[in-house]
């Protein structure tokens, strides 16, 4: 069971969560979450479905069975990218509108993020 521990914390660590607050989250305790890292207690197969679903991956993945998250039996589809005026509304939320930098700002994340999909 080290390699869930290994597994629950770098998905935990990756996205700069504190153990305490991945707890309040997944409905756990902070000492429950520190345990599972470290080997101490082996989490219930109820909790592993919230951790694998919160941070969505395979359980094939969390067990080590696999090293890419979707494991053998779960085949992962990102979601495909949204089309240009999609993008150009979520930007708007994302920055303080009517000022030239932030509109070049948008340019620029725009240009980059069509071509990263050619």
């Amino acid at each position: 069971m080290k390699e869930v521990g290994k597994r629950l914390k770098y998905l935990r660590e990756g996205i700069g969560v504190s153990q305490d607050k991945l707890a309040n989250m997944l409905g756990s305790t902070q000492s429950s979450i520190n345990r599972y890292e470290n080997g101490q207690s082996e989490p219930t197969v109820e909790f592993l479905r919230k951790f694998a679903d919160f941070f969505d991956v395979s359980l094939d993945y969390i067990f080590g069975r696999a090293d890419m998250p979707e494991g053998k039996l779960y085949a992962y589809h990102p979601d495909l990218p949204p089309d240009r005026e999609k993008m150009r509304q979520f930007l708007e939320m994302c920055f303080e509108p009517g000022t030239p930098a932030n509109l070049k700002l948008k340019e620029s994340m725009l240009r980059i993020m069509e071509e990263r999909e050619e």
